[in-house]
């Protein structure tokens, strides 16, 4: 089924939703969370600002599941059929806060701490416009333009993890080329 159609004003209504989904999320968990590892600061820096390294928390998950949004039965009754099932994630990034449902991998920490900087750069409530714009004009999750990001990213880190790059550098570079 295609993704449905929605006017401007449900447009802004389900991104402030989304908004203010993540604003409770960090803030049900960040209190549980920790800093990253010696070892995990190591290898993730010469990738990501000191700063962010120091400021991002991270909380993995033991018998306990992230909730979906409260709005979702309103967006199924709108005819969504392809909303991401948040407990089936292997990690969501709420602003600074990464929880995982599992151990964090090298790779899925990296995925990760790109969106902690996409947060950083353009801030909750527009990182949930573009987020929900792109979930809307990319037919679903695998269609979002940050999600593309970070998977690019991410792919890059994967393929030589000693070939060191700016992830701010190339998030600034896709937020002024208009690509989320």
């Amino acid at each position: 089924m295609a993704t449905p159609s929605l006017t401007p004003e449900q447009i802004a209504q389900v991104s402030e939703l989304v908004a203010q989904y993540i604003t409770s999320q960090r803030e049900t968990y960040t209190s549980r969370a920790v800093s990253l590892s010696v070892q995990q600061r190591a290898t993730m820096t010469g990738f990501f600002s000191l700063k962010l390294l120091d400021d991002a928390r991270l909380l993995v998950l033991s018998e306990e599941r992230v909730i979906n949004p409260d709005f979702y039965p309103l967006l199924r009754r709108l005819g969504f059929d392809n909303l991401p099932d948040q407990s089936a994630m292997g990690a969501i990034t709420f602003s600074d806060t990464v929880v995982s449902h599992g151990p964090l991998t090298d790779g899925l920490l990296f995925h990760e701490l790109v969106h902690v900087e996409q947060y950083r750069q353009l801030g909750v409530p527009k990182f949930s416009r573009l987020y929900v714009r792109g979930f809307l004009s990319g037919g679903g999750y695998d269609g979002i333009p940050l999600e593309r990001n970070a998977y690019t990213l991410g792919a890059r880190y994967e393929k030589d993890p000693d070939q060191q790059f700016s992830v701010a550098d190339e998030v600034a570079r896709w937020i002024s080329e208009g690509r989320f």
